[in-house]
């Protein structure tokens, strides 16, 4: 192996943007054979374990993690988060270390992202993103997925629209459609529930290489005019202070998605959400079981998409963003 190759290695998942463009577009590649074909692969990871370690409730990310592993031959260990001695003051390095001498990579869903980041600096084995309060790589990989199979690889003159809280999957969705070139637009309230700055920039520094044009606004109907997807996420995530709610709630309702914002978008439109939903909130129940919903499909690409990130780290074949550094 040479030195170059080497360092286009990447070892982890840890942030969206340490994805390169051709990082994504073979995962989605791989990602829908194994969405026809799941068993195509059931020795990539025989007699080997991944572990799954979630501080954070989870359906579809556990589901999908733990179906993923086990199509590609392995043995998926759930850990909870008072599992671990990490509960008890053993270091996220000490951690990190251990669970590198028993698995052959560790799929983390918590809190803060320094702590995905550490894990992945004192892993040998990679360690990949499965959430936390800023990012959520593996989500949006599962909704460009759903996005080609509807609307194809060329995206020229569309526009995808996040429409609610500037949380983690509008910070996710800016990156991601960044660095596949495309028209994304998040539209939440001005002020403390607007996306991070520092989210919205590495979107922007992404985008002047991809082309992608990056719009972040506070009116959703100029936001949902003429997009191709509109996409929602629910307004109280976990781990945001239960005092605020109303405040929130208050703040978001003018961006809740109904069929009127629906009826603004192009005829070929769709209906996005990383789910679990509350209808009458974020989305009108007309709109999230109604004809231009895909959710069904998107939750079902998180198994697809999993399967293909741990597939590709441990062939050690994505190369990342040099960019935004490497592992």
């Amino acid at each position: 192996m040479t030195e170059l190759a080497y360092y286009l290695e990447m070892k982890d998942l840890l942030r969206t943007e340490h994805l390169s463009r051709a990082d994504v577009d073979l995962l989605l590649d791989t990602a829908a054979s194994f969405a026809s074909n799941p068993l195509r692969e059931t020795d990539a990871l025989a007699h080997k374990s991944v572990a799954i370690y979630m501080t954070k409730s989870s359906t579809r990310t556990r589901l999908a993690s733990e179906t993923a592993v086990a199509h590609l031959g392995g043995h998926p260990m759930f850990l909870r988060g008072d599992d671990l001695q990490i509960g008890r003051g053993e270091t996220i390095a000490d951690t990190a270390r251990v669970i590198s001498g028993f698995a052959s990579a560790l799929i983390v869903r918590t809190f803060a992202q320094s702590d995905v980041d550490e894990l992945g600096k004192y892993a040998s084995i990679p360690v990949i993103n499965g959430l936390t309060d800023t990012d959520h790589p593996t989500q949006l990989l599962a909704d460009w997925l759903t996005i080609r199979e509807v609307f194809g690889k060329d995206i020229a003159g569309r526009k995808f629209t996040y429409i609610g809280d500037g949380n983690n999957m509008a910070h996710a969705w800016l990156t991601m459609g960044a660095i596949l070139g495309a028209h994304v637009v998040v539209a939440t309230p001005p002020g403390k529930w607007a996306p991070a700055h520092d989210a919205v920039a590495v979107a922007k520094k992404i985008a002047k290489n991809s082309g992608a044009k990056i719009e972040v606004l506070t009116d959703p109907e100029i936001a949902a005019k003429d997009a191709s997807v509109l996409y929602a996420d629910v307004w109280m995530s976990m781990g945001d202070p239960e005092h605020l709610r109303a405040e929130k709630l208050a703040a978001l309702a003018p961006y809740a998605i109904t069929q009127q914002l629906m009826d603004l978008t192009t005829k070929d439109s769709i209906f996005m959400h990383c789910l679990p939903a509350h209808r009458g909130e974020e989305v009108s129940a007309e709109v999230i079981d109604g004809p231009k919903s895909v959710i069904w499909r998107e939750a079902f690409h998180r198994r697809s998409t999993i399967q293909a990130i741990l597939y590709h780290l441990n062939r050690s074949e994505l190369q990342g963003n040099p960019e935004f550094g490497q592992n």
